[in-house]
């Protein structure tokens, strides 16, 4: 979890990924698995011209992600585009509401560019659930810098998938 700006960061436990982002993280981060032959652009490991961003999960309910985006994603010559921004920002929210055991589907989503990400940079991804009410769920993501300087901000609805009825 990002320790927010004025808060005291010594009493944030140190991440075992802290030499690579110089962040505090609430520890334990436990991995959340993909099966192999998943091919999601996002994090599909089975998509080999994909981001194939690999999530933890945080004690406090948080998903995090810690990739290095290849600048053959950027948009403008340093930066990422607004395009995988969103993708980015996108994953984080379905995966935090995927850990709550509850697959879904983007129904809206709003993303606040308010710096540019860089290309070929460590960053951290960080989506929570902030509310839910039956197959509908509120969720909220960050992208943030190894600074901890907050990138880009998206607010997301969420639709359960319902499992189709066998025939």
């Amino acid at each position: 979890m990002l320790v927010p700006p004025g808060a005291n960061a010594e009493n944030a436990k140190q991440s075992k990924y802290s030499e690579i982002m110089q962040l505090h993280s609430h520890e334990p981060l436990t991995p959340f698995a993909h099966s192999s032959s998943n091919r999601c652009f996002g994090c599909g490991p089975a998509n080999l011209n994909g981001l194939r961003l690999e999530f933890l999960l945080a004690s406090d309910g948080a998903v995090v992600s810690l990739p290095i985006v290849p600048e053959a994603f950027e948009g403008h010559p340093g930066y990422l585009h607004g395009g995988i921004i969103a993708t980015l920002l996108d994953e984080a929210m379905s995966k935090a509401v995927r850990a709550l055991g509850r697959p879904s589907m983007t129904r809206k989503m709003e993303v606040e560019y308010l710096r540019p990400v860089p290309g070929g940079a460590p960053l951290r991804l960080e989506g929570r659930v902030v509310r839910s009410e039956g197959r509908k769920h509120w969720a909220e993501a960050v992208i943030a810098d190894a600074k901890e300087t907050v990138l880009a901000h998206s607010k997301g609805l969420f639709i359960e998938i319902r499992p189709e009825a066998k025939k």
